[in-house]
């Protein structure tokens, strides 16, 4: 009796630790490496190999830069209304305005959307059934 105690929880043990240890070997890696989206393979992969070497990653990296810079300087041009080369507190908030109204629009625009689909879909519905 002495000795089979200690042999049932060491056995119950190492199952406990089989048991803890198998989910952990099955689980997905929590940070897994994305390539890059299709649309950029589309426009940047030009040996068409799949994936993009260091040269069409350059250009990409090279094209994304170039397109910050312009919004950059788009933004600037809208908003830095004295003409400092910085957006101060004023002039943010008046482009956090425009921007809070265009989101506005596309939401109005949506809703409209949504209720003329709801409606079309109504006016499906209740039409008469032609019965001869």
């Amino acid at each position: 009796m002495k000795t089979t105690l200690p042999r049932i929880l060491a056995v119950a043990s190492a199952t406990c630790a089989l048991i803890a240890v198998a989910p952990a070997q099955d689980a997905k890696p929590e940070h897994k490496e994305k390539g890059p989206s299709k649309a950029a393979l589309e426009k940047y992969d030009a040996n068409k190999d799949g994936k993009l070497d260091e040269a069409e990653t350059a250009k990409m990296n090279a094209d994304r830069d170039a397109k910050r810079e312009a919004e950059k300087k788009a933004r600037l041009e809208k908003y830095d209304t004295n003409h400092d080369g910085k957006i101060d507190k004023t002039e943010a908030e008046a482009e956090k305005a425009d921007k809070e109204k265009a989101k506005a629009e596309r939401e109005k625009a949506k809703a409209e959307k949504q209720a003329a689909k709801e409606a079309k879909k109504a006016g499906h519905e209740a039409k008469p059934q032609n019965q001869n």
